[in-house]
């Protein structure tokens, strides 16, 4: 970028091209959201315009998050801002630009189809078809789209599929069945006749029993307890997890969540705001240890001792976020597994990586795991949520290690 191709529109023109920049990085796999955009158009007015490098490096901290973007980054870049002063319509311009032999590595492929896919929205008329045609194509692309997403990994998403999928968790249901407690409740009908409200009743009658009173089980609703990873190796899936643990917070009643990667770290206020982004947004900033180690051990001895009886009581269910990657003492892990099952109705374990056919949990950590835990889900995408929906549904029947007949491992355990 020389200083004869320095854009000679005033601030918003700049403005502009920094949009339309996020918006092929976002199209071609980049996570890019509106607050990034701002962001970067922040940068590049205090490091200015003057030298390639300075834009280059201000953009580069603001959209690049993970090593993998690095390459994908770099060709956008130099595909976008090729020549910003003789591109008035960016899109347009840069479509005869792309047309690239198919041996380009994959990240500049996708740079590309990025830069001609919104282009050809702008360049390309289409046909208008009937109102008809056009209703049946909407519903069958809506299908289409919906049932793509519901299959594709959690670590895969853009940032528009991130926001697609935040709306259909936030219409699942999690049917948790409540516990039947040993005290009774009255009611009109029933098997146990609830001798007190009878007498207290017959007063009104001169002592003449003309209204039976009955009583029933109590219910009472399952506490339960989310425990999320949010180590380094859980980095692709802990913000959607994050998304998931806040919509079950909101849909049920006594839910306490935790993260831990080297620490616990209690969030169930954060979790309990209205809006999800304010939520995931002030757990990020209250974590010390994100994207850190993981020592899954010292985080399950710190619940055991501080906040088992505070939180869990008799009756609750335990969901534990990880792939059982552990740094920490296994043979401790173990012990405070055992020590949880003990104390809980339900101990359920999600691992992201069980949703791949190769996966054998052959891990330490997910070795001295297994033993104590009830149910072994996959958590890598919407349908296997929907999936978890399923199992918390039959809480009812006695707990067991459901897991030992789903899959078929030679494990020494």
């Amino acid at each position: 970028m020389s200083a004869n191709d320095l854009p000679t529109q005033p601030a918003t023109s700049l403005a502009d091209h920094i949009v339309a920049f996020g918006r092929v990085l976002r199209r071609a796999g980049v996570e890019v959201g509106s607050h990034q955009i701002m962001d970067a158009v922040r940068a590049v007015e205090v490091v200015g315009v003057r030298r390639e490098d300075d834009v280059y490096q201000a953009l580069f901290s603001v959209f690049v998050r993970r090593r993998d973007q690095v390459e994908l980054f770099d060709q956008a870049f130099h595909l976008f801002w090729r020549a910003p002063s003789q591109l008035p319509d960016l899109m347009q311009m840069m479509l005869p630009q792309v047309d690239a032999p198919p041996q380009h590595p994959p990240q500049r492929q996708r740079a590309q189809d990025a830069l001609q896919e919104q282009a050809q929205k702008k360049t390309i008329p289409k046909p208008r078809p009937s109102e008809e045609e056009q209703t049946e194509v909407e519903i069958l692309a809506a299908y289409s789209a919906t049932e793509a997403l519901r299959k594709k990994d959690f670590a895969a998403f853009t940032a528009e599929e991130v926001t697609a999928a935040r709306a259909l968790i936030r219409q699942m249901q999690w049917p948790i069945p409540p516990k039947v407690v040993r005290r009774r409740s009255p009611r009109e009908k029933g098997r146990h006749l609830h001798l007190r409200a009878t007498i207290r009743r017959s007063l009104r009658h001169h002592g003449e029993l003309l209204n039976l009173r009955f009583q029933g089980p109590k219910k009472k609703p399952r506490p339960i307890v989310v425990l999320c990873d949010i180590s380094g190796s859980m980095e692709p899936y802990a913000r959607m997890l994050l998304h998931f643990t806040h919509a079950v917070t909101g849909g049920l009643d006594r839910v306490e969540s935790f993260v831990f990667g080297t620490r616990l770290t209690r969030i169930t206020r954060y979790l309990r705001r209205r809006d999800v982004d304010d939520a995931v947004a002030a757990t990020a900033k209250a974590v010390n240890d994100w994207a850190g180690g993981t020592r899954i051990g010292e985080a399950l001895k710190e619940f055991n001792y501080r906040w088992l009886r505070r939180v869990l009581r008799s009756g609750g269910v335990v969901l534990i976020i990880s792939d059982g990657c552990d740094r920490g003492d296994t043979a401790l892990l173990g012990r405070e597994m055992a020590r949880l099952k003990r104390n809980c109705h339900r101990l359920i374990w999600l691992n992201p990586l069980l949703g791949y056919d190769a996966y054998q949990p052959l891990t330490k950590g997910m070795l001295a795991a297994l033993p104590h835990i009830d149910d072994f889900l996959a958590v890598h995408n919407l349908d296997a949520l929907e999936q978890l929906g399923a199992a918390l549904s039959s809480l009812a029947r006695a707990p067991g290690s459901s897991w030992r007949t789903q899959y078929d491992w030679d494990l020494d355990i």
